[in-house]
């Protein structure tokens, strides 16, 4: 059996060395201060609950309404990206998702903070797919993995960032602070970010024609879009494989700072500090297991999903036993801080074979099922499964056994890896239609 041909050492940039590390550089940023508006408020769950005596299920909600509404929202937005401009919706969902976080200091009660936090999905919806959509199509194809690691490890940077900044600020000015002290900064960002060069927009069918668009106009878009994707076996797997994954790793983000000071009694500023450590550990895993990653598909393409399935046992037997076992609060802490680093293997490695096997044309729409994958059934859930785990037996317990869904990725991956190198060479011609667009140097 042929293995599917490996790219050249020398595949080149799609813009140009400069324009595209500096579209890295500020999509980078914004996926910063993205996650940064995410997971500030993990950190004031003692503020609320102490303030108005509320649930786990529902702090856990404020974590998770905004994943929903990401995953919801993310697929049309990121059409219109793929049919229209990358860079400006990517401008204009930074616009929306900083002013909605600055609206959250100025909440009064849960449910219009719940409906705030929705806000702020609204506006993030999209961004990640697009973001990583234009990433991959302007740097070789020989370093997708790495950058799509590196840029989703902007996610994990990010959280860090929120959840330090979460701590120290309530601690000093008030939990409410916090949320305008995150959100400016995108304001800032949005305007520069229009100076990012976009790359040529590829028709995915000859049919589409640049006509008005009217309902059936729409219709018969979306049509071959939705039956590409379903098509390969490797996209609904690895789609299934990475949501289980990133359900563990936003359960340990979410409710690792609440372990630390109700198990373990650490004030919550302290208690911040050394869980924003163990997201910070996940931010150099998932750069570190995506440089492994990319040196094992160069031996073989489908040893990119084995490693992967491989490094997600690994993370469910370390976390379940660390929280399961009566270890001392060191050790413990540096169990966990290791099980940080290893669950975070699917982060760019997967957004990276998703993008593998998507038509050039379909990018961002592609990147956004994954996204809606990630986000509804992954990062809005980890959260709430762990809540909803904790207010029936406890959070200790809980965060032992949301780590099983693990076990279920690994066989999602493995179960991908049969037929990630047919779908592979299925989509290698498409690479060919995208060309550097002269004349299209702003968004």
């Amino acid at each position: 059996m042929n293995e599917p041909k490996q790219s050249a050492p020398t595949d080149p940039y799609l813009i140009g060395r400069g324009a595209a590390w500096f579209a890295f550089a500020m999509t980078f940023a914004l996926m910063l201060f993205d996650y940064m508006d995410r997971q500030v408020i993990v950190s004031l769950f003692p503020y609320m609950k102490n303030e108005w005596g509320v649930t786990d299920r529902q702090l856990g909600a404020l974590v998770s309404v905004v994943s929903i509404t990401v995953a919801l929202a993310g697929i049309p937005v990121a059409f219109i990206a793929d049919r229209y401009s990358r860079v400006k919706s990517i401008a204009v969902m930074a616009v929306v998702w900083s002013l909605a976080s600055i609206s959250c200091m100025f909440i009064g009660n849960y449910g219009f903070l719940l409906g705030a936090r929705a806000l702020v999905g609204l506006g993030e919806a999209g961004y990640g797919s697009v973001g990583a959509a234009l990433i991959a199509s302007l740097f070789p194809l020989r370093m997708r993995a790495s950058m799509m690691a590196t840029f989703f490890a902007a996610a994990s940077m990010g959280s860090v960032l929120g959840v330090l900044a979460g701590g120290v600020i309530a601690a000093r000015f008030g939990w409410r602070s916090a949320f305008g002290v995150v959100g400016l900064p995108g304001l800032v960002l949005a305007l520069a970010y229009l100076k990012v060069r976009d790359y040529k927009t590829v028709k995915f069918a000859a049919r589409e024609a640049d006509r008005p668009a009217t309902a059936d106009t729409f219709l018969n878009m979306v049509r071959p879009v939705a039956r590409s994707l379903v098509r390969s076996r490797t996209m609904v797997w690895v789609w299934a494989g990475d949501a289980a994954q990133l359900a563990v790793v936003s359960a340990l983000w979410a409710w690792l700072p609440s372990y630390l000071t109700r198990v373990q009694g650490l004030p919550a500023e302290q208690a911040s500090i050394k869980a924003a450590a163990v997201v910070l550990c996940g931010a150099f895993g998932s750069m570190a297991w995506g440089y492994v990653i990319d040196r094992a598909g160069a031996v073989r393409a489908r040893n990119k999903l084995y490693v992967v399935a491989t490094i997600c046992i690994m993370a469910c037997g370390l976390l379940c036993s660390t929280f399961l076992l009566n270890l001392a609060p060191g050790l413990q802490f540096t169990l966990v801080a290791l099980g940080g680093f290893l669950a975070t293997c699917t982060a760019g490695s997967i957004a990276a074979v998703v993008i593998d096997i998507i038509h050039p044309g379909i990018r961002s729409t592609g990147s956004s099922v994954l996204s809606l994958f990630r986000n509804l059934f992954g990062l809005a859930a980890g959260p709430l499964i762990a809540g909803a785990l904790s207010d029936a037996l406890g959070l200790r317990l809980a965060l032992a056994i949301t780590p099983l869904l693990g076990i279920a990725a690994a066989a999602c991956f493995l179960a991908a890896a049969a037929n990630y190198e047919s779908d592979l060479r299925n989509v290698s011609v498409a690479e060919d239609m995208i060309k550097p667009d002269l004349a299209v140097t702003h968004g």
